[in-house]
């Protein structure tokens, strides 16, 4: 029933499901909340940037939503937050790719959202394992309680039979490197975190207390994959202008932070 829902509103708010398929930037897709930011790069450096890419993948067995949550807000969002508060020049529109596609490794950065209902063909296994031992890097995010881990390392069990995930340490410095984070916050969606200010209470469910995030590395040392479990960093950038509480508690001290330190650390690592 909420895949149905959540299907029919995007056919409404989009076009209809065949819009879906023909995206290629998340500029395409109209803002599901407040409006998002626009800005330009000069042209001789508009290929010296960092992209967003968000990865499309078919839904599984598994539990939550799909690879278009949160689109296309938190994508743009995020990327001009970033340009705002490093260095970094950063695309305005963002790029949607599926795992199997050549322009892949233009990119080293990719976005998986909803991984609790991931499912990789053998193609886009084999794909996103070069990527990764490549030197790209994968963030998986947005998924709750144990169904949808399970269905994320079974996944990523395909990926890297012999690898495994370790839960990061706060002393890595990946926690370190623009703003000072000593703890892993949750974030919850809007309605939960609006919520928050009465009930105290930031989980989606229970067996989603507390929150992860795991890590898979190479040979070397190299960070390839982060996994944020049990915490909802796509709403902390969508929604930041929907209430002032939320963008105070969630957006700006924990959402952008943690992102903006993961982002810089793995473009200069």
């Amino acid at each position: 029933m909420v895949i149905a829902a959540v299907c029919g509103l995007a056919q409404r708010r989009w076009g209809g499901r065949g819009f879906l398929s023909e995206l290629r930037t998340a500029r395409e897709v109209p803002s599901g909340s407040t409006g998002t930011p626009t800005w330009t790069n000069q042209p001789a450096f508009a290929k010296d940037v960092f992209t967003f890419v968000r990865i499309r993948y078919d839904r599984g067995s598994g539990w939550g939503g799909g690879w278009a949550t949160d689109l296309p807000d938190s994508d743009l969002n995020l990327s001009y937050r970033l340009q705002q508060v490093t260095a970094l020049r950063v695309d305005p529109d963002g790029r949607i790719l599926r795992l199997t596609d050549p322009a892949l490794m233009d990119f080293p950065f990719i976005y998986i959202v909803e991984p609790g209902s991931l499912y990789l063909s053998a193609a886009e296994v084999d794909a996103l394992r070069r990527y990764l031992l490549n030197g790209g890097f994968l963030w998986l995010d947005d998924f709750w309680g144990e169904r949808e881990w399970a269905n994320c390392e079974e996944v990523m069990k395909e990926v890297f039979p012999d690898r495994r995930f370790v839960e990061l340490p706060l002393t890595h410095p990946i926690y370190h490197t623009v703003f000072e984070i000593t703890s892993k916050a949750q974030i919850p969606a809007i309605q939960y975190g609006v919520a928050s200010r009465y009930t105290g209470v930031t989980w989606e469910r229970p067996d989603a207390r507390e929150v992860h995030h795991r890590a898979i590395f190479d040979d070397r040392g190299r960070l390839m994959v982060l996994a944020t479990h049990n915490t909802d960093n796509g709403d902390g950038w969508e929604r930041e202008g929907e209430d002032d509480y939320y963008f105070h508690n969630f957006s700006e001290k924990i959402a952008y932070p943690l992102a903006i330190n993961v982002l810089v650390y793995v473009m200069t690592h």
